[in-house]
C-alpha cells in the first residue's frame, strides 16, 4: 500500500478500543455521532430520535462490561484510521438461553457502504460468538432493511419468525423479522 488509502476495513475488538473498563473517548464520539447520522436519516437501529450522547455511553459501557464478563463482544470498523462501523452481541442473561447470543447492533456509516464494512463485522463477531461457545446467535431486524437481511442471510442466517407491521416509525409501520444462525448443526 505505497498511497497510504486502505481499501479493506480494519476490523478491531474491545481491547483495541479501550484501555480501561470505560471505551476510549474518541471512539465513543465516532460512536455517537455514526449512530446520529444514521437514525437521523431513517436507519432501523431501534431509536426513533438520535440517542444523546450519555445514551450511547450508557450503551458501549454496558456492552464493554459485558465484553469483560466474557458475555458480549464488541467490534469496531475503521476505513484509514477513521471508524466508520461498529458492531456487538450479548449473550442472553437469563440461565436456560446462557449459551445464546443476540447480535444487537451493527451499524455502517453511510459513506461506507458498499465497502465490505458490514460483512467483515458481522464475520468477526460470528467468529468472536463461535469462539465464546455460543450455540444459537440470534437477531432481529426491521423488514425493509433489505440489505442487511440479504447480507445475513449469505452468512448462513435463517429465517424463524416475522410480525407483521410490528415497528412503528411515525405514521409508518414495519415487519419486525428473525433471524437465527445456529452452531450446532453446523458442528
Amino acid at each position: 500500500m505505497t498511497s497510504g488509502v486502505t481499501t479493506e476495513p480494519v476490523i478491531l475488538d474491545v481491547g483495541e478500543l479501550t484501555s480501561g473498563p470505560e471505551p476510549d473517548v474518541r471512539f465513543l464520539e465516532s460512536a455517537h455521532q455514526i449512530l446520529v447520522d444514521l437514525v437521523s436519516g431513517g436507519a432501523a437501529l431501534g431509536w426513533v430520535d438520535p440517542p444523546s450522547r450519555e445514551e450511547v455511553a450508557e450503551l458501549l459501557g454496558h456492552v464493554v462490561s459485558a465484553v469483560r464478563a466474557g458475555d458480549a463482544a464488541l467490534r469496531a470498523a475503521y476505513l484509514d484510521r477513521r471508524l466508520v462501523g461498529l458492531g456487538y452481541w450479548l449473550r442472553y442473561a437469563r440461565p436456560t438461553h446462557r449459551p445464546h447470543a443476540d447480535l444487537e447492533k451493527i451499524a455502517v456509516e453511510a459513506a461506507a457502504h458498499g465497502r465490505g464494512v458490514g460483512r467483515a463485522l458481522t464475520t468477526a463477531l460470528i467468529a468472536d460468538a463461535r469462539e465464546a461457545g455460543i450455540e444459537v446467535l440470534t437477531l432481529d431486524a426491521r423488514g425493509d432493511n433489505t440489505h442487511a437481511l440479504h447480507l445475513y442471510r449469505s452468512l448462513g442466517f435463517t429465517e424463524y419468525g416475522r410480525l407483521p407491521s410490528f415497528v412503528a416509525v411515525g405514521e409508518h409501520r414495519y415487519d419486525k423479522v428473525f433471524y437465527m444462525l445456529d452452531f450446532r448443526r453446523q458442528a
